[in-house]
C-alpha cells in the first residue's frame, strides 16, 4: 500500500463518513467511557473493532507484538502497557478486559525459536514475558507437529498474559470488588472464528456456541482449534 492510498482514504473519511456522522463525533469528542479494553497483538492482520463490530468510543485498545502484558513492578520496564491497563481500570472503569490472540502469530512463532531473533534483541527481550507460554509448550508438547505447537502456543500466551494482567493493582484491587473481569479470546484469522476460554471446559471454545466466561485458567490440550 503506498501512501498516497492512506492520504487518500484519510480525505474519503472526511468528506463522506465524518459529514454524514458529525453529531456522533462531535458527542465522542466531549468524552469517552467504553466498557471494555481490549488488548491484542500488533498484527496488521487483526482488526479489533472489526471482528467485534463496534464502533469508535465503544472500546479502549492497547496493542503491541504478542498481545502481551508485562507482570508488573514498581519500574516495570515497559512503562506504556502498565499505564493503559492502570488508565483503563481506574479512570475509565472498564467492565471486562479481553486478552486476544490470533492464530499464525509471528511473535508467537519468534518466541517457539528464539535463535531465530537474532538480529531483532528487542524483539527477543519483549518476548521473555511469555518465558512462561514458551516453557510449557517446549516441555509438554514435544510430540506435536510444528503447526499444532503453534496453535498450542498461542493459546498458552494468552493465558500466560491474563496471569500477568492479575499481578497489576488497579486489576486486582477491580477483581477483588468483583466489578472487573477478565478474559481470554483467540481469532482464528483463517476462518473469522473467535474462541474464548472456558474454565468449566479448561480449554477455548467458540463464541459462536458458548458465552463468555471469566477466567481462571487450568490448562488441558489445546491442540485442535
Amino acid at each position: 500500500m503506498e501512501l498516497h492510498r492512506l492520504v487518500a482514504g484519510v480525505h474519503q473519511f472526511q468528506n463522506n463518513v465524518f459529514a454524514n456522522q458529525r453529531k456522533f463525533f462531535e458527542r465522542l469528542a466531549e468524552t469517552q467511557s467504553p466498557p471494555g479494553l481490549f488488548i491484542t497483538c500488533a498484527d496488521s492482520r487483526v482488526n479489533p473493532n472489526l471482528i467485534t463490530q463496534t464502533k469508535p468510543g465503544e472500546l479502549f485498545i492497547l496493542r503491541n507484538i504478542g498481545n502481551i502484558v508485562p507482570p508488573f513492578t514498581p519500574h516495570t520496564a515497559d512503562g506504556a502497557a502498565a499505564a493503559a491497563i492502570e488508565y483503563a481500570a481506574t479512570q475509565l472503569k472498564v467492565e471486562f478486559i479481553i486478552v486476544c490472540g490470533h492464530s499464525r502469530c509471528g511473535a508467537v512463532q519468534g518466541l517457539l525459536n528464539l535463535d531465530g531473533l537474532s538480529r531483532m534483541p528487542s524483539v527477543r527481550g519483549w518476548l521473555a514475558n511469555a518465558e512462561s507460554a514458551r516453557r510449557i509448550v517446549q516441555e509438554n508438547y514435544t510430540e506435536l507437529p510444528e503447526d499444532a505447537k503453534l496453535n498450542v502456543a498461542v493459546q498458552e500466551n494468552v493465558l500466560c498474559q491474563l496471569e500477568n494482567l492479575r499481578t497489576h493493582p488497579a486489576v486486582a484491587v477491580r477483581m477483588a470488588r468483583g466489578d472487573l473481569q477478565i478474559y481470554g479470546w483467540v481469532y482464528k484469522l483463517e476462518t473469522g472464528e473467535v474462541f474464548g476460554f472456558s474454565p468449566d471446559a479448561g480449554q477455548f471454545v467458540s463464541l459462536r456456541e458458548h458465552a463468555p466466561e471469566s477466567t481462571t485458567p487450568p490448562r488441558l490440550d489445546m491442540a485442535s482449534i
